[in-house]
């Protein structure tokens, strides 16, 4: 959301409830009711689904501050998937009957809300598109350019990687093994370089031709 005026930041904080929650945490479950709107004002959460093994399929990562699901809690609709933490977080909850009163009143707010509603949805049909469209290399290489930050020129950048490998391997909807043979593919290839969970992205034009491919 935008920047808000003074009296818009304290109608919403006055209506907010703030939790700190550690990594492991469930800030909901598959089918639960939500009780409002959810932001990440701080931290990592991966929303997904519990595995038949007993661990958890990484769909979508949230980066505070974003917005979490609130397609469902604007609706009052059950969720579709679970969230977890996956760092130190803080969660802020307004109830929705709140949150609809607090935009009425200041059009800003709902403008903020519908603007975020827009981009969620423009994810989820990226995403859609990404599974449908894309082989396992150019997804990996769109996920990387799409959180690049440039280094000393437009051609270079780094990415930190947010979660464990084997998560953003659940969310490319590949295995771990295949994200490590395309990393090393990727870096034979002179694309990027890996320390650890930083890549040095070395030719981003070319990473981004590959994403389109």
């Amino acid at each position: 959301m935008e920047s808000v005026s003074a009296p818009e930041l304290e109608a919403l904080s006055e209506v907010a409830r703030v939790r700190a929650l550690e990594p492991g945490c469930v800030v909901f479950r598959q089918a639960d009711l939500p009780r409002g709107v959810l932001l990440v004002g701080a931290g990592d959460v991966a929303l997904g689904v519990r595995a038949e093994e007993g661990g958890f399929r990484t769909e979508r990562h949230i980066h505070g501050p974003g917005w979490l699901d609130t397609s469902c809690g604007l609706l009052g609709e059950a969720y579709i998937c679970d969230a977890r933490v996956l760092t130190p977080a803080m969660i802020v909850e307004i109830a929705r009957e709140a949150l609809l009163a607090v935009m009425a009143r200041f059009p800003k707010v709902a403008q903020g809300m519908l603007l975020a509603v827009a981009g969620e949805a423009r994810l989820l049909a990226l995403n859609t598109y990404d599974l449908m469209h894309r082989d396992a290399p150019a997804r990996l290489a769109a996920w990387l350019d799409a959180r690049c930050l440039t280094a000393d020129s437009a051609a270079r950048g780094v990415v930190q990687l947010p979660m464990r490998k084997r998560d953003i391997a659940s969310q490319l909807a590949i295995t771990p093994e295949t994200l490590s043979r395309l990393m090393r593919t990727f870096s034979s290839q002179g694309l990027i370089q890996v320390e650890g969970y930083t890549v040095h992205v070395l030719d981003r034009e070319a990473l981004r031709r590959l994403a389109r491919s």
